[in-house]
């Protein structure tokens, strides 16, 4: 006899299935998102940990919004889009639009999310080269991120493609470091300018032993291959002050600024953002 909790009729199907309609919704609601660009960049600030009046530099974050332009919450949808065509028109939107914000801001230095995958993507690719054709200047001043999970699907297709833009000038972070399952073996090669360290280990780090000594050795590993540290989602001030003391070398939380659709420089007609 079929219990009643793993039936087919029970409350864990009927519960998978309730979960199931819920993710079809939100990615047909991404879809059209995508397909009719009401696709937004949020601007979130990274500070130097030593001086956090001063910004280092802005990531630009996806925010994909629904009919009524209410932000569909990115955790709801991005790794189901992550193997899809949707996600790589998501990649060309989201380097779209920082590429026009780096071409309109020239003093602003600015990271772009990217997964591996959009590596081989022409459409991709083409919007990268023009704007890098067009204007030089952009490549020193952009930052292309990769998180650790995609750099490791295809790590050999991510050290030519870096290797590749380099002389370009662009810069490249590996994001969500501690959170995948990197092979050291690759890690020499990949010659990653950002290390941004997970943020599951940072929030509450200031009373964490264990996080502390995770941390610690993550930004060993950063120094000892010469790449700058960035400590993600910090929102308190006790563990803003131990990440630079153990000598953390950028934050960014929203301790120190939330994204925003508004950045400073639209404010600023001199276009000057750094402080």
């Amino acid at each position: 006899m079929t219990g009643l909790g793993n039936g087919p009729l029970g409350p864990q199907s009927a519960l998978a299935q309730a979960v199931a309609v819920r993710d079809r919704g939100t990615m047909a609601m991404v879809k059209a998102a995508v397909q009719h660009r009401n696709v937004l960049l949020a601007y979130q600030p990274i500070v130097q940990a030593g001086r956090p009046d001063k910004i280092a530099y802005y990531e630009g974050l996806i925010r994909v919004l629904d009919e009524t332009g209410r932000i569909i919450p990115a955790k709801d949808f991005i790794d189901a889009v992550e193997e899809s065509e949707t996600g790589r028109m998501l990649d060309c939107i989201a380097l779209e639009k920082g590429l026009v914000a780096l071409s309109r801001v020239p003093d602003l230095r600015l990271a772009i999310n990217m997964s591996a995958r959009s590596i081989g993507y022409r459409r991709w690719m083409r919007l990268l080269t023009r704007a890098l054709d067009r204007n030089p200047t952009i490549g020193e001043r952009l930052i292309l991120e990769i998180t650790e999970t995609s750099a490791m699907l295809v790590p050999e297709l991510v050290v030519s493609f870096m290797a590749g833009l380099r002389d370009r000038g662009i810069a490249f972070a590996i994001d969500d470091f501690g959170a995948g399952y990197t092979a050291f073996r690759y890690f020499r090669d990949f010659q990653f300018d950002i290390l941004k360290i997970d943020g599951q280990f940072i929030q509450g780090i200031a009373r964490d032993p264990d996080n502390q000594v995770l941390t610690r050795a993550m930004v060993a590993i950063a120094q000892q291959f010469d790449m700058f540290s960035v400590a993600e989602k910090v929102e308190r001030d006790e563990d803003a002050r131990f990440l630079t003391q153990i000598g953390v070398d950028c934050l960014q939380g929203f301790y120190f600024g939330a994204p925003t659709v508004r950045p400073p420089w639209e404010d600023q007609p001199r276009n000057k953002i750094s402080a």
